[in-house]
C-alpha cells in the first residue's frame, strides 16, 4: 500500500521507522509547518534523513493542499499524533481511508488531554485506540483498542513514555496490517459511554488544598511533567512533580515537617510527601534544596 504518515514529534517519528524498519512504502510526511529553533521535529528531521517527500501545510483546509495529498494517490494515511482538524474530504480521499490513535479508550476521555484526565479522576485503567476519524471530535468508528494498567504510582509521563507510546506504535502497525488483509473493523462508538475533557491546562492544575489527599496526589500525578500541579505561595507558583503519600497531619496546605527526601505539605485528611518541585520559571529543584520551610503555608 501506498501509506502518507501525518504526525508530529517523537511518537510520529517511531511510527515512521518502524514502517521503514518492515518495508512499508511510505510515499509522504505530513508535520507541522515550521521547525522551533533548537527544538526541530523528530517526524520531520526523520523523514528528510530517509529523503521522503516531506509536505508541511499551514492548514489541511482549501483545494491546494487537497490536490497535493491527491496526487500523492495514497492507499491509507495513517496518524501518529495529529492535534490539528482534518477536513473529511481529506481524511476520506486515500482508498482505504484515515486511521488515527488516540490515547484514550473511546469513546472515554475524546478531547487533546486523553492521558491526564484518567489519572487526575483516579481511574485504574485506561488504553489506546486505533479509529478511523470523521468530522467529529474523537468519534469515529473503532478498528482497533488495548488496555493498561494506572499504577498507582504513575504519573503523565510514566504512563504515556512506558506503556501507550510503545503499545501506540505497535497497535498502528496491527491495524495498517488488518487494513492491508480486509480484516480491519469499523466499530461504532457507543455514545452512552462518551466522555470529553478540554486541556488539561492551568486552570485544571491548581490545586485545592480542601480536596483529599487522594485527589490532590492524582492531580499531581496526572500533571507530571505538564502542565505541573501549582500552588500560590505570596504570589508566587509553586509546581510540584515528584510525590507520595505521607502518614501525617496538619493545617492543609501548611508544611509540616522535613525528610531526607522532600517536605511533606498537609491536606485535609492527611499529607503529600514533595521530592520535586519548581518555584515560577526557575528549573525542577529537590524539595529539600528549596527555600520553603517548615511552617510555610500555601
Amino acid at each position: 500500500m501506498r501509506i502518507v504518515l501525518n504526525g508530529q514529534q517523537a511518537f510520529g517519528q517511531a511510527v515512521l521507522e518502524a514502517l521503514i524498519e518492515r518495508g512499508d512504502n511510505v510515499v509522504a510526511v505530513y508535520c507541522e509547518p515550521g521547525d522551533a529553533p533548537g527544538r526541530p521535529d523528530p517526524l520531520h528531521q526523520s523523514a528528510l534523513e530517509h529523503g521522503i517527500p516531506l509536505l508541511q501545510p499551514k492548514s489541511f483546509r482549501g483545494e491546494r493542499v487537497l490536490s497535493e495529498f491527491k496526487d500523492l494517490e495514497p492507499d491509507l494515511c495513517v496518524m501518529a499524533y495529529v492535534t490539528r482538524i482534518v477536513p473529511t474530504s481529506f481524511l476520506n480521499t486515500p482508498v482505504y481511508g484515515t486511521i488515527q490513535y488516540h490515547p484514550s479508550l473511546l469513546p472515554a476521555h475524546r478531547g487533546p488531554s486523553s492521558i491526564n484526565w484518567p489519572i487526575i479522576q483516579g481511574e485504574k485503567e485506561t488504553g489506546l485506540t486505533i479509529f478511523w476519524p470523521d468530522e467529529g471530535l474523537d468519534t469515529g468508528p473503532i478498528l482497533l483498542q488495548k488496555q493498561v494498567v494506572i499504577e498507582a504510582d504513575d504519573t503523565l509521563g510514566s504512563l504515556y513514555f512506558n506503556k501507550l507510546y510503545p503499545l501506540g506504535v505497535e497497535a498502528l502497525l496491527e491495524s495498517i496490517d488488518l487494513v492491508k488483509n480486509g480484516k480491519a473493523p469499523r466499530i461504532l462508538q457507543d455514545e452512552s459511554d462518551a466522555s470529553y475533557e478540554s486541556w488539561c491546562n492551568d486552570d485544571a492544575a491548581m490545586i485545592d488544598w480542601s480536596q483529599s489527599t487522594m485527589n490532590i496526589y492524582n492531580l499531581i500525578r496526572g500533571c507530571n511533567p505538564q502542565p505541573g500541579a501549582w500552588t500560590d505561595h505570596q504570589g508566587d507558583i509553586v509546581r510540584f512533580y515528584d510525590v507520595k503519600i505521607a502518614d501525617m497531619n496538619g493545617e492543609p496546605g501548611s508544611i509540616v515537617a522535613t525528610t531526607s527526601d522532600g517536605l511533606i505539605v498537609a491536606t485535609v485528611d492527611g499529607a503529600i510527601e514533595v521530592m520535586r518541585l519548581r518555584e515560577n520559571d526557575g528549573p525542577k529543584i529537590r524539595a529539600i534544596d528549596s527555600a520553603l520551610a517548615v511552617g510555610t503555608s500555601f
